[in-house]
C-alpha cells in the first residue's frame, strides 16, 4: 500500500486554480454503512471548468429521511440511475486521475466523504492533497459563534448556494469557500501540501479531543467521536 503523503511530499504549495471539488449524496448518515446517490466531481484548472454528476442505483432503498435531504426517491435512482459499483469506480478513478495530476481535492467535511469511499471500496487511500474548507474554517476562526453547516458559511464567506444538498452545488460552494479561505488566510498558500495535510490533521486532532473531553465530562457519549483525518479510522 502506498504511503498517503508520498506523493503529496514532492508537491508545491497549494494552487486554488487547480482543484476537484467533490460531494457525495448517500442513503445514510453513517459513513461505514452507506451507499451513494449521487457522486459530483467539479474539475477547476484555471479557466477551465468541467463538472460530472454520477446518479447511482445504490441497490437498496433510500429511506425518505435521505429523500426528504437530496430529493431523490428508491424508484427514480432504479430508474435513471447506473449501477453503483460503476459510480463508485468512477469517481475513485476521477479523484485518482486529479492527483496524478497534482491537483487539490476540496471536500467539505472529508472525514465523512472520503470514509464512504473507504468503507465501499477498502483499497481506495489518500495518495494526493485533501483540502477540507470546514476543517479549515474551525481551524483559523476557532471561536466564532454560529453554525459550521455549508448553507452556513456560504452565509459567512458570501458564496450564493443554490439549490442546496445536490451534491454538484455543494461541490461548487465548497470550491467557492476554498478559493476565499486562501485569500483570507494567505498563509494556508505559503504551506508546501504536505504542510498544509500535516495543519490538517493536526487541528482536527485537537478539535475532536477537546469535544470528546467536553461530551466525557458531561457523561455523553463519545466512543462516536473520531480524530483521525481525511479518514476515519
Amino acid at each position: 500500500m502506498s504511503d498517503p503523503l508520498s506523493r503529496v511530499s514532492r508537491m508545491k504549495s497549494f494552487d486554488a486554480s487547480r482543484m476537484l471539488s467533490f460531494d457525495l449524496e448517500t442513503t445514510g448518515t453513517n459513513p461505514h454503512a452507506t451507499r451513494i446517490v449521487t457522486s459530483s466531481l467539479l474539475r477547476i484548472d484555471g479557466s477551465s471548468v468541467d463538472t460530472t454528476e454520477l446518479l447511482a442505483d445504490p441497490g437498496v432503498e433510500i429511506p425518505e429521511s435521505a429523500t426528504a435531504i437530496h430529493g431523490i426517491t428508491t424508484e427514480y435512482a432504479q430508474q435513471h440511475g447506473r449501477p453503483h459499483e460503476e459510480v463508485l469506480a468512477d469517481t475513485i478513478a476521477r479523484i485518482r486521475d486529479a492527483w496524478r495530476q497534482d491537483m487539490a481535492l476540496i471536500v467539505f467535511n472529508a472525514p465523512y466523504d472520503l470514509t464512504v469511499l473507504r468503507s465501499l471500496e477498502p483499497s481506495f487511500t489518500v495518495d494526493g492533497l485533501v483540502f477540507d474548507p470546514l476543517l479549515i474554517d474551525r481551524a483559523m476562526d476557532r471561536y466564532r459563534r454560529g453554525k459550521r453547516t455549508l448553507s452556513a458559511l456560504c452565509e459567512h464567506y458570501r458564496i450564493t448556494l443554490d439549490n442546496a444538498h445536490n451534491s454538484s452545488a455543494d461541490a461548487l460552494a465548497a470550491a467557492r469557500i476554498a478559493w476565499k479561505q486562501v485569500r483570507t488566510w494567505p498563509e494556508l498558500q505559503s504551506y508546501s501540501m504536505e504542510e498544509l495535510m500535516e495543519f490538517q490533521a493536526v487541528k482536527y486532532y485537537e478539535i475532536q479531543s477537546e469535544f470528546r473531553e467536553w461530551r466525557e465530562k458531561r457523561g455523553q457519549d463519545a466512543s462516536t467521536v473520531s480524530t483521525s483525518w481525511p479518514v476515519q479510522g
